[in-house]
């Protein structure tokens, strides 16, 4: 599989509806990940990606990506792309839990990814997420050079 395959089945996963039951979904992720795969440092189950696939495909709907960049080196690749959409449901943030706002989604990620044998053994992943949360109405800018508080 070349490395432009292996990214456009990794986003296909993530971003076209899942099939409705397990059984049918976690081959899917098996094609792609090694079980357990890391996280940005935390060791996640196949079962674990599935269960965050899907709460994404509930937080953002009519999802869209595009590739911005993608760098390979030897059993690495790094792929920065955007994600939009819709805030359809709830997403866990660091903030905390938000609902759905309905408001556009553009999310800037980059992905550096571990390959071992042909699948995603480790990954290290940085999303734009204080941009996201401003965009959904979650932090508010202040525009007189204080901090908010008081």
């Amino acid at each position: 599989m070349t490395t432009t395959d292996l990214v456009t089945r990794l986003l296909d996963l993530w971003s076209t509806p899942l099939p409705a039951d397990d059984e049918t979904a976690l081959p899917g992720f098996a094609a792609l990940y090694t079980d357990p795969v890391t996280i940005n440092g935390a060791a996640m189950s196949l079962a674990d990606l599935l269960a965050r696939a899907r709460a994404t495909q509930t937080a953002y709907g009519g999802i869209e990506r595009e590739v911005l960049e993608r760098v390979e080196a030897p059993g690495k690749l790094v792929v920065a792309f955007r994600l939009t959409g819709t805030h359809t449901g709830p997403v866990a943030t660091p903030l905390g839990v938000v609902p759905a706002t309905g408001r556009p989604v553009d999310l800037r990620v980059i992905d550096v990814l571990t390959i071992t044998d042909g699948r995603i053994s480790d990954v290290v992943m940085v999303a734009d997420e204080l941009a996201n949360l401003h965009r959904l109405g979650v932090l508010a800018l202040t525009t007189d050079g204080t901090d908010g508080a008081g």
